[in-house]
């Protein structure tokens, strides 16, 4: 794993890849602006009313479900038979207020050739409130939720699969961004580039490259392609 583009003298690894999938949540926008603070405490809330439970077995299962299942919709719905519908709608209605605009974010995803998706693990309709407040919207081709994986989430190799099929994505052309580095080992298995966007590396074959800086990180990338 590296955390720099290659040398100005050379093209860079990822170049010739013509389709570019971003993660939602602490990848295109930062952890500091803490929106999934808020979708926590909403999930702890969400856990504790649907099973009768105080806010510390809550929070317990919360992780138990993220660690064993991928998100805690999909604990959820594989422990409890759950409706994923209303568990959605209420966890992702969270304030934007601290979300800020990014015009340099938007310059250099749109300068990315080819194809440019996000693929989240919350839904849509919360994706795309996010996108308009990072000042995105337009910018992305195509916006997948977990809704579209039919509730499977990453990293199961059924959610890739089945956003992937019906985008038409060929991962040997595509490049995946995320701030979990679970959500890059399929991706890597299928043969896709892989960028972990995080305060911090995290040594693992199945990344290609770090960054902490994902504007600055396009930016040279679409220098060497």
């Amino acid at each position: 794993m590296t955390t720099q583009p290659a040398p100005a003298t050379s093209r860079h690894p990822l170049s010739g890849r013509s389709t570019w999938v971003f993660d939602l949540d602490n990848t295109l926008y930062p952890p500091a602006m803490r929106l999934f603070d808020q979708i926590e405490i909403k999930m702890v809330a969400y856990v504790m009313a649907a099973l009768g439970v105080d806010a510390a077995e809550a929070d317990r299962l919360r992780r138990h479900y993220w660690q064993t299942h991928g998100t805690t919709l999909a604990g959820l719905m594989i422990e409890h038979k759950m409706d994923p519908g209303p568990y959605l709608m209420d966890v992702h209605d969270i304030s934007l207020d601290h979300v800020t605009v990014d015009p340099a974010l938007a310059e250099a995803i749109t300068a990315l050739p080819g194809r440019r998706i996000v693929f989240t693990n919350g839904d849509a309709p919360y994706a795309q409130r996010v996108l308009v407040a990072r000042g995105l919207a337009g910018v992305f081709d195509a916006v997948y939720g977990v809704e579209h994986a039919g509730y499977s989430p990453k990293p199961q190799r059924q959610a890739f699969d089945a956003v992937f099929a019906m985008d038409g994505l060929i991962p040997s052309d595509a490049v995946m961004f995320e701030d979990d580095p679970r959500n890059l080992a399929v991706p890597h298995e299928l043969g896709m580039g892989t960028v972990l966007v995080a305060p911090q590396p995290v040594p693992a074959d199945h990344i290609d490259f770090h960054t902490d800086d994902l504007s600055g990180f396009l930016r040279r990338l679409i220098a060497h392609i």
